[in-house]
């Protein structure tokens, strides 16, 4: 009898390719509820998944489970702890968007120092501004990253040619300084940096990182960014933020809620808030979802299950 994955995520053809070729069954369900994946995962040896809670509740179902691929960075949703106390290996695959995520992070960067959007938009109103659309350009300038991580250090990276200094700050790394990336404190970082920009996981003492004191900390005001998890920053402290001038904008790929259908009227009042200011830009959490990155996150985690 042939061991079985089930795929509940949407995953790359590759994925369940080279799992065929190394003689798993495979079934995809990638929009299966809770209750049809615990189902499905009782005699399945390996789960795929992508942003869905996996507990205890659903680890118990998978009596057989031997492994979780997490497609994308993060494990905060998987009960990592109490799958490894069954025994049952966990990956994640950072490596195969981070890119992706660097790339959003100087597409908004950039699009919010040149004013792109905002003049896109007052050119459909036939509004031909110039000077009020001047650039502030980004060589010279010091980019403050709060997490040096996959997607931190590859966000340092591709900032290589823009002749930046770049202060990077975490709580649990040192020694990754060179010429132009400097160790710093996260005093530093929020007295001195023009960009910031954020690169943390979600645990509890990241939890609201970006607070009412955060932004009240910040000296420079900086464009602000924030690629990785939407509950990272206080929407109510980020509009203050925005209100007060400590920071000149924001570009946003994440929310703090991001299902839009089901918020309540003080959400909505939020979003509106920042939606109409033509200095907050925001995108859909698409940072990390290149079509590059939908391949190659799949190869890492087969990689480090050993089955690419």
């Amino acid at each position: 009898m042939k061991p079985i994955v089930v795929i509940a995520a949407p995953a790359h053809e590759i994925l369940q390719q080279t799992l065929l070729n190394k003689g798993y069954e495979v079934k995809c369900i990638p929009n299966a509820t809770n209750e049809q994946l615990m189902m499905e995962i009782r005699n399945v040896q390996g789960l795929i998944v992508t942003t869905r809670k996996i507990d205890s509740t659903i680890i118990d179902a998978g009596k057989a489970l031997q492994w979780i691929g997490r497609l994308g960075s993060g494990m905060e949703l998987i009960d990592v702890e109490y799958a490894k106390n069954k025994g049952i290996k966990c990956v994640s695959s950072p490596e195969g968007n981070r890119n992706a995520v660097a790339e959003h992070a100087l597409g908004l960067l950039l699009n919010l120092m040149n004013n792109i959007s905002k003049s896109y938009e007052e050119i459909k109103q036939f509004q031909y501004l110039r000077n009020e659309n001047r650039g502030t350009e980004l060589s010279g300038k010091i980019v403050g990253i709060i997490g040096y991580g996959n997607t931190g250090s590859a966000f340092a990276s591709i900032l290589s040619s823009f002749g930046v200094t770049v202060l990077a700050y975490d709580k649990y790394k040192t020694g990754f300084a060179n010429q132009y990336i400097k160790e710093a404190t996260l005093k530093e970082v929020c007295e001195r940096s023009n960009v910031i920009s954020l690169h943390l996981p979600l645990t509890e003492e990241t939890f609201h990182f970006a607070s009412h004191s955060f932004f009240n900390s910040l000296l420079q005001s900086p464009y602000f960014l924030n690629c990785s998890r939407g509950i990272l920053v206080d929407t109510s402290a980020v509009i203050e933020a925005l209100d007060k001038r400590k920071i000149i904008a924001a570009g946003l790929d994440v929310l703090e809620n991001e299902k839009l259908f089901n918020y309540a009227e003080s959400e909505k009042v939020q979003l509106i808030n920042l939606l109409n200011r033509d200095n907050v830009i925001i995108t859909p959490h698409i940072a990390g979802y290149s079509k590059e990155a939908f391949y190659k996150m799949a190869t890492v985690v087969l990689d480090k299950l050993g089955l690419w």
